[in-house]
């Protein structure tokens, strides 16, 4: 086999959680048109003046509630996933090196290219931790890889990797996490990140990703339509995103339905960030438990469990033969 690098991409992180450093970040991800596709001259603006004058300091409070002594959860969780996947390459005797690529922030996708042509690598692979693909995310991976490549000549052979949605290996790590946690007497919520709906008027086919996911887990689980159900989080501006949103349904199915005790499951995400340990474990909790629930859990992304690292090395290693 060829010597292969392996560029494992997720969103990213500010450096340090201060309003300074999560401006900095949220101009890189919100200027993205992939993630916000408003006109320049009307969106820009908008932006610097006015969202992030008034967002930055809120979300950097909330950084500081999940901070650990490693830094970001996201870039600690994916540094370990980094660290496992060289291991399991390494124990096999398999030539590979992995780097680790975030699309806003650090460490960038131009120095985990570098690095891989530095050791001379003969294949890149570039894996986004997306199961679900969505132009927003996964195509975002994309268009940064094709930046960090733009002024180079010596680029050898490139296999990007599309979406995992369905893989047997991702499947059975989610079921086996979930069945490690998840009570009988639970309804089990699958909170995926939510795109704009217009995204997906214009052709975009992650929430079809999304519901093929749940619907394969839930057959695994035996579960019956009354025991799931499933929703988006993290809508953004004023645009209608994709629905039911999770923290209206949490509060419709405690009141409405009188779910009484729920979980909490969100597979759209590799490792575990502000977005599951703020607003889902924090923010949702709160407001499940204001309108009548007895219980929640939210049960932690798949980070670096072997599992989710074996079924990393299998879609690479399709890739590397291919």
């Amino acid at each position: 086999m060829k010597k292969i690098g392996i560029i494992l991409a997720n969103l990213g992180t500010p450096d340090s959680p201060s309003a300074k450093a999560v401006t900095r970040y949220l101009w890189q991800f919100l200027t993205d048109p992939r993630v916000v596709d408003l006109p320049r001259w009307k969106w820009y603006p908008l932006l610097k003046y006015i969202i992030l004058p008034r967002r930055s300091k809120r979300i950097a409070k909330t950084y500081t509630q999940i901070w650990t002594k490693k830094g970001s959860p996201l870039l600690a969780i994916s540094q370990a996933q980094q660290t496992a996947l060289q291991q399991y390459f390494d124990q096999r005797n398999i030539d590979a090196v992995v780097e680790l690529a975030m699309t806003y922030g650090n460490p960038s996708m131009e120095s985990a290219v570098q690095n891989l042509l530095k050791k001379q690598v003969e294949k890149i692979i570039v894996l986004p931790l997306y199961p679900q693909y969505s132009s927003s995310t996964t195509l975002a991976v994309f268009d940064c890889f094709a930046r960090s490549i733009k002024k180079l000549r010596n680029l050898p052979p490139i296999e990007f990797i599309h979406s995992y949605h369905l893989h047997n290996k991702y499947i059975s790590a989610i079921v086996n996490s979930i069945k490690e946690r998840f009570k009988s007497d639970e309804f089990l919520l699958f909170s995926f990140h939510g795109i704009p709906i217009r995204y997906e008027n214009e052709g975009d086919f992650y929430r079809q990703h999304c519901k093929q996911t749940a619907l394969e887990i839930v057959e695994h689980l035996g579960l019956t339509e009354n025991q799931w159900g499933l929703s988006f989080q993290s809508r953004f501006g004023r645009e209608e995103w994709l629905q039911p949103y999770t923290d209206h349904l949490l509060k419709q199915i405690a009141t409405d339905q009188n779910v009484q005790k729920i979980a909490v499951v969100c597979p759209g995400f590799s490792a575990d960030c502000l977005e599951t340990l703020e607003e889902i474990e924090q923010e949702n909790k709160e407001i499940f438990l204001e309108n009548n629930g007895l219980s929640f859990q939210y049960i932690p992304a798949l980070n670096a469990r072997p599992e989710h690292i074996e079924m990393m090395a299998e879609l690479i290693l399709a890739k590397a033969n291919s």
